[in-house]
């Protein structure tokens, strides 16, 4: 890996860190089948149906599916988790997130912590083709009204 792209991944300029293969089809096995990305790249589809960046995810419905996202983790992600809060609460809709473990963010206390499971990873995820481990914990994000009257569950998640 050349000194840009080591200076790319483990800094703030790159906000889309693609989800690692293994690691998907576990939370797909364990929490889906999915059925919508409301952020995909438009390239790695993980389900058949997605919305890019041209398409908008933030302001279209994910209503009735079983969802994964994995938001680009800049400013924004405030704002895909506020979108992951509000869907989940619609009728047989699920959102399960993959973000950073950023608890001491603003973001996290508004809307993470109303989630119904966070799962704390393992370890530390390695994102796309990388060699290197990513320069930050992860964390599974679960918002859905079937679980809405139990509170938070939180666990710890192996890696696989």
């Amino acid at each position: 890996m050349d000194k840009n792209t080591k200076q790319t991944i483990f800094s703030s300029k790159s906000t889309e860190w693609a989800t690692p293969q293994d690691f998907y089809n576990k939370l797909n096995r364990d929490f889906g089948p999915f059925t919508l990305d409301p952020c995909s790249d438009g390239t790695n589809n993980k389900t058949s149906k997605h919305f890019t960046a041209k398409d908008d995810g933030l302001n279209k419905s994910w209503a009735r599916n079983r969802v994964f996202m994995n938001p680009p983790y800049g400013r924004a992600i405030k704002d895909w988790l506020k979108k992951a809060y509000e869907e989940g609460k619609k009728p047989n809709t699920t959102v399960v997130c993959l973000i950073p473990a950023r608890t001491d963010t603003k973001y996290w206390h508004d809307y993470v912590m109303k989630a119904q499971a966070i799962y704390f990873i393992k370890g530390r995820l390695k994102f796309g083709d990388s060699e290197n481990s990513a320069p930050f914990p992860s964390a599974v994000v679960i918002f859905t009204s079937a679980l809405a009257p139990y509170g938070t569950l939180v666990r710890t998640m192996e890696r696989e």
